[in-house]
C-alpha cells in the first residue's frame, strides 16, 4: 500500500487490494456529512497529543452516536505511526451504510456502526522552535505571518455539534477559498510578510477561529478597563472533560524545560480564545494549550471576541494539532486598518 492511499480500517473484511479499494457512493460521510475527522502529527514514530486525540474519538463517537473501540483503533494508528515515522495521519470515521431510506439511521447497533478510513501522509512536523508550557510539553512555533479578517462566516449550530471536527465543513470551505484568493493577490502584489491565517465569524458576529485553526489573543490594560465583566464567559477549568496534567503524550515533553521562563511568550499577559458554545472546532491544540496553563498565573479565559475589540487587540496567534503555534505580526481588519502586534 502506497504511503498516501486511503486504508479502510473498518469494517475487518474490507479488501485489502489498492486497486479495487474505493469508497461506496452509498457513504454516508459522502452523502450527508455523517461523520467526523481528526488529522495528527506524528514525530520519530509517535503520535503527538495522543490522550487528547482520543477524547476525541471518544467524545465525537458519543456525540453522533457511532459505535467505536478507541482502544483498538489507537493500538491500529500507533503501528502506522511506527512506520510513517514522520508526517501526519488522517482519519475519518462514518457511520456504515443505511438500509433506511434518506437522512435516518436505525437506532441500534446496525446504525451506530461505522467505517474508519486512514491516510498516511509524509511531511515535515518538527519545526526549528518551540514554545514551553509551564507543565513542560514543548509546542512547534511557526515563523511569524500577518492575519486578514475574512468576509466568510461560519455557521452557527446546536449541541451537540457545536465544536465537532465534524465532516460538514462547508463553510470552512469557502472561507479558505476567499484567502487562498487574497494570497494570491498579496503575491501577485510582491507584498510580505505572507499571509499566515484569516480570522472568521460565525452567523451572530463574533469571531471565533482561523480557517484552519483555533484562536488565542490578548487585549491592551485600556480595552480592559472598559470592558464590561459580562463579556467574559468563564474561566476555563482544565481539569474538566480532560486527561490528567501528567501526560506527556508521547515525544512532547522535555522535563528538562518545565521550569517557567520569563520571556516565554505564552506564559507572559492574560490570554482570551473564543468560546466553542455555538460554532467552530474545539481544536486538539487549544486544549493542549488551555490544559498548560491552566496552573499559571493567567489561566486562558474563554472570552467572545467582537468588532469593538478588535483595534484592541495586543497580541494573536493561531493553533492546530499539525502545525502549533502560529504567531501573527498584524491583524488586518475588514475597513482596511491594519492592528500590529509586537514580535516574539
Amino acid at each position: 500500500m502506497s504511503p498516501n492511499s486511503w486504508i479502510c480500517l473498518q469494517p475487518p473484511n474490507a479488501t485489502t487490494d489498492a486497486a479495487k479499494l474505493a469508497m461506496s457512493l452509498d457513504n454516508r460521510g459522502l452523502a450527508y456529512g455523517d461523520g467526523f475527522f481528526t488529522t495528527m502529527g506524528v514525530i520519530d514514530g509517535q503520535i503527538l497529543w495522543l490522550d487528547y486525540h482520543q477524547q476525541r474519538l471518544v467524545s465525537h463517537a458519543t456525540a453522533l452516536q457511532l459505535q467505536l473501540d478507541s482502544d483498538a483503533l489507537l493500538t491500529i494508528l500507533k503501528m502506522h505511526a511506527k512506520q510513517l515515522q514522520q508526517g501526519m495521519l488522517k482519519l475519518i470515521v462514518t457511520r456504515a451504510a443505511q438500509e433506511v431510506r434518506g437522512y435516518g439511521y436505525t437506532p441500534n447497533t446496525t446504525g451506530s456502526a461505522c467505517e474508519i478510513w486512514l491516510k498516511c501522509l509524509p511531511m515535515s512536523i518538527a519545526t526549528v522552535q518551540s514554545l514551553s508550557l509551564p507543565d513542560g510539553q514543548l509546542i512547534p512555533l511557526q515563523p511569524a505571518a500577518t492575519a486578514i479578517c475574512l468576509s466568510s462566516q461560519i455557521a452557527c449550530l446546536p449541541p451537540p455539534l457545536a465544536g465537532l471536527k465534524s465532516l460538514n465543513r462547508l463553510d470552512n470551505v469557502l472561507a479558505s477559498g476567499e484567502l487562498h484568493a487574497i494570497k494570491a493577490k498579496a503575491l501577485e502584489d510582491n507584498i510580505k510578510p505572507s499571509i499566515g491565517e484569516g480570522l472568521l465569524r460565525d452567523m451572530s458576529g463574533h469571531w471565533v477561529e482561523g480557517t484552519m485553526s483555533n484562536v488565542f489573543y490578548q487585549l491592551s490594560d485600556s480595552r480592559l478597563l472598559e470592558s464590561p465583566s459580562s463579556k467574559i464567559d468563564a474561566t476555563v477549568n482544565a481539569n474538566k472533560g480532560n486527561t490528567d496534567k501528567g501526560n506527556t503524550d508521547k515525544g512532547n515533553t522535555d522535563k528538562g524545560n518545565s521550569d517557567k521562563d520569563s520571556t516565554n511568550y505564552l506564559t507572559q499577559g492574560q490570554w482570551y480564545t473564543s468560546s466553542m458554545a455555538q460554532s467552530g472546532v474545539a481544536g486538539v491544540m487549544r486544549q493542549v494549550i488551555i490544559n498548560g496553563l491552566s496552573t499559571s498565573n493567567n489561566p486562558v479565559i474563554i472570552r467572545s471576541l467582537q468588532d469593538e475589540d478588535l483595534p484592541h487587540l495586543s497580541q494573536l496567534f493561531f493553533c492546530n494539532a499539525l502545525r502549533g503555534i502560529m504567531p501573527m505580526t498584524s491583524l488586518r481588519l475588514l475597513s482596511g486598518e491594519v492592528v500590529s502586534f509586537e514580535a516574539i
